[in-house]
């Protein structure tokens, strides 16, 4: 979950749980922004976009690499013979 769609449904709840009191609604939500902002720094959590950037990112290290190890066989093979 995207920590923005998490503040928004935090924010939906305490919307729907304190709706008398804007100014307590949003200063309560500057504070649980700010925390699970720690929070999430502190478990060093990622997006799911920085996970499925990062995991192209392998992939394609990992083809190179496989590529490289045929290129290296046949150069191998070509000095052995």
């Amino acid at each position: 979950m995207k920590p923005e769609d998490f503040y928004q449904q935090l924010k939906d709840q305490l919307d729907s749980a304190m709706t008398g009191s804007k100014a307590l609604n949003s200063e309560a939500m500057t504070y649980l922004q700010a925390a699970t902002n720690n929070l999430f720094d502190k478990f060093d959590i990622v997006s799911r976009e920085e996970f499925d950037a990062q995991k192209a990112v392998l992939a394609r290290s990992r083809e190179k690499i496989t590529q490289l190890e045929q290129k290296l066989a046949e150069l191998e093979k070509t000095l052995a013979g």
